[in-house]
């Protein structure tokens, strides 16, 4: 069998027995060359650092600033919705109309009056007071 185009010389070559030799130059210079690479990817990293933490702020500055505006438009529609449900010739008419309620005779009516509430800091003077200090008075008792 001939191969075309192969030109042996002739015998192969046994490397097995090769014992390589460190270079310690060589080594040398590659070590400086990885550190000065780590140094400037680090120095590039700390330099890029505060611009992505800047327009992070600023992205989630904007996300709550429509979180803002999505929650004044439900507040405005929730309000809306209150008054609407307050508003008690709505809820007398609905009561006649849908409902078929009547409003009471005058003798099954009873007005509640709830009195208004107290500023802060107000005190309410106790209507007891005169005749409580009166028997602690008889009883020989001092209000201290």
């Amino acid at each position: 069998m001939r191969e075309e185009g192969v030109v042996r010389l002739g015998k192969p070559v046994d490397n097995s027995r090769v014992v390589r030799q460190v270079d310690l130059q060589t080594r040398r210079e590659i070590w400086w060359l990885i550190l000065l690479v780590a140094v400037i990817a680090l120095a590039a990293g700390l330099y890029a650092w505060p611009a992505l933490e800047i327009r992070r702020a600023g992205q989630a500055a904007v996300d709550l600033d429509h979180e803002r505006e999505r929650l004044l438009e439900v507040n405005r529609k929730l309000n809306l919705e209150k008054s609407a449900l307050e508003n008690l010739n709505r809820v007398e008419t609905i009561a006649t109309r849908d409902l078929g309620l009547e409003a009471p005779a005058a003798e099954r009516s009873i007005v509640v009056e709830v009195p208004p509430p107290l500023p802060p800091g107000a005190l309410i003077a106790d209507e007891d007071a005169p005749a409580r200090q009166a028997r602690a008075n008889e009883n020989g008792e001092e209000r201290r």
